[in-house]
Parts: C-alpha cells; structure tokens; sequence
C-alpha cells in the first residue's frame, strides 16, 4: 500500500510496518514503541513528551483510561502576566497544538476490515466507514483521532436540535456541527431583500451541513443553490436538505465560493478567525488571511442581481484578540463596492463566554456576532 508506513520493533525484535493513517496530514511517529496494561501513566507521559509513540497491544478500555490520565497530565499553561489577547491566543493555540501533538501519539492498530485487535474493542466499522470509505487494508491510527471518529459517528446519528429549522441537522464527520446558534437566529430573523419577488434566486456560500440553505428553503424561498468545495459537506448537506424535504428547492453545487448565477440574495458565512488551522475541521473556524472573507467580499457585486444583498455572517472575536480591525473589515467593503444597508446583532451564549479560567474569556465576553446586510454601492 501506498503512502505514509508507520515502523516499530516487535517483542521478538522483529521490523514492523504498516500505513500509517492521519485525517490532520500529520507524519507517522518516528519513534514507536510498544504498550500495554502494565505501562504506568507516568511512564507513558514521558514518553510523548519526548516524541515516542505508543502503539498500544493491551485492552482497548484501557487505553481510554491512559488517554485520559495523560491529557490530565498535559496541564494547562499559566497566563502570561500581563500578556496581551494576541499574545494570549497565540500561546493558547501553540498548548493546543503540543497537546495535540501529546495526546495523539497513544496509538492503535487495524486489522483489514476496520476490526480493532484488541481485547474489549468495540465494533467501529460504521463510524470508519462512514469517516474513512470502503476498508483498504490493515493500518495504525491515534488513539484521540479515533475517539473523535466515534463521537462523529454519534452525533451523525443523533443530530443537533435546530430551532429556528423546528428539526434536527445532522452533521457528518469532518464537518463543522452547528453547535452555535446564534448565526442561524440572525439569518432566521433578518428580513428577506424585496429583490427576492423579481429574481427568487438565493445562493449559501460554504454551506457545509446545509443548515442556512434549509433555512431560507423553510423561509419560503423558492431556488437556493448551496455551495462548497468540499466533498464530505456536499454529502452531508445532501442528506439533511433530503430529510428536510427541501431537495426540489436547493440544488448543491461544488465551487469555491460563488456559483455562476446572479442572486438576489448570498449569505456567507466564513471562518471567523485569521489563522492556520491545524485539522481539516478547523477549517470551518480558521481562516488563514481572511482568505475565504476577502474573497466573499470581493466577488459578491459581480455575483448580486439589481437590488440585491450580500449576508455577510461574522464574530467580532478576531477584533478583541487583535488579529483584524473594525477599520480593516470597513476598508474591504468599500475596497470591493460595497455599502452596508443594516447589521444584525447578537451576543453568543456558548460555555467558554462564561468561563473566566478560559485562556481569552476577556475576549468571549465581549464577542458579538453580526449579520451584515450588503448591497453594491
């Protein structure tokens, strides 16, 4: 098989290879040594702290209880007295990354048909299915990615309640969940342009689960053409819009950005902070130099019909952290033609808003999420 091998050292001292599999592109381990029930947490702690990897050979329980032992272990790094908000996020996201780096070297092994041999594994060939495709052969991977995998797998099922939508979403794995409301109470509430009776063409730009295109679906407009360029979105929004019933309403479409069509209304609702993600997931909330925001902004006046608006989605957090100014997002709308009709706001009521031992609660607290109305000057 092809790609990244992961190399380690069995008890007999034989050379050991297999694929190596990475959702986050990371290389394979380049020390690897094996683990079991008898391992110690102390022990295992220094060991990813140093760069070795464990491949794990004992109960798979176990492995969980480790998991969690170590992630207690990688503490949370002390505020920086008198540190800035940029300064604090960018040592927050760097203990982000070490922890990552940290937690996702407990490793564990596939056989060839997504079966976990382990004791007290559990039968997770729907969840890699549904993540990974049709099975390809035996291979390694984290231990915390496949824990993710799992939770995805539940929430899939589950569903986020939605209730502006009055329904469930179903987010697949890889996809952002709507786990925040308050952008969907602001394109639920914020009037429709009167450009929508002449040329009753809506468009989402980025509509990952679908949830926005539903949503001007279920508000009665009659064509919504949902955009992305990724493929599991497409597939994820494809199943909700169809459960939803709105299939003969919204068409999806894979591109970057716009669709070909003029519309009367394209709402947008990007990445709301300007940095590197560091998973495909974070893709949904990192923006690396506003490129998905610029480019909105950029091409929306050549993509409205006459007297139609642009709803431009956004958190302020990038404000409060330093990484981009009121002034700078002011610039880029008249730099691309545009005028602001009216602006929606809301405060956001997730947990880290009202936690004060959050690293940037400072900046949480004062967050505010807007919905831009734009028109072409």
């Amino acid at each position: 098989m092809s790609g990244p091998h992961l190399h380690w050292t069995d008890e007999a001292g034989r050379a050991q290879t297999a694929p190596w599999h990475s959702e986050s592109a990371a290389p394979p381990p380049k020390r690897v040594q094996l683990a079991d029930d008898r391992m110690p947490a102390d022990q295992a702690f220094r060991l990813v702290s140093e760069g070795t990897a464990l491949l794990w050979k004992g109960d798979f329980q176990n492995a969980r209880q480790l998991l969690l032992a170590l992630g207690r272990r990688v503490s949370r790094k002390p505020k920086k007295p008198g540190a800035t908000l940029t300064e604090s996020f960018n040592l927050h996201r760097m203990a982000q990354a070490q922890r990552a780096r940290s937690l996702g070297l407990l490793l564990i092994p596939f056989d060839a048909d997504y079966g976990i041999p382990l004791r007290r594994a559990p039968d997770v060939k729907a969840a890699c299915e549904e993540a990974y495709g049709p099975a390809n052969g035996p291979f390694v991977v984290s231990l915390r990615e496949l824990l993710g995998l799992i939770g995805a797998h539940e929430w899939r099922k589950k569903g986020v309640e939605i209730q502006a939508l009055g329904a469930r979403i179903h987010p697949h794995y890889g996809v952002f969940s709507p786990v925040r409301g308050e952008y969907v109470d602001l394109v639920a509430r914020a009037p429709l342009p009167k450009a929508l009776e002449q040329q009753g063409i809506a468009v989402d730009v980025g509509t990952g689960t679908g949830i926005l295109a539903a949503l001007l679906a279920r508000r009665g407009v009659p064509r919504v053409i949902a955009t992305d360029q990724d493929e599991r979105a497409l597939a994820c929004a494809a199943e909700n819009i169809n459960r939803l019933g709105f299939a003969s309403r919204v068409e999806l479409r894979r591109a970057d950005l716009f669709p070909s069509e003029r519309a009367a209304l394209i709402v947008c609702n990007p990445p709301w902070v300007p940095a590197k993600p560091s998973s495909p997931l974070e893709y949904a909330v990192y923006d690396p130099d506003s490129r998905m925001l610029r480019g909105f902004l950029q091409g929306l006046a050549a993509h409205l019909a006459p007297g139609g608006e642009g709803w431009l989605i956004l958190s302020d957090l990038a404000e409060h952290l330093g990484l981009r100014s009121r002034a700078q997002l002011e610039t880029w709308f008249a730099e691309a033609g545009l005028k602001v009709q009216d602006r929606l706001n809301i405060r956001p009521q997730h947990g880290k808003a009202m936690d004060p031992d959050d690293p940037l609660h400072a900046a949480r607290k004062a967050e505010v999420t807007s919905l831009w109305q734009l028109a072409v000057i």
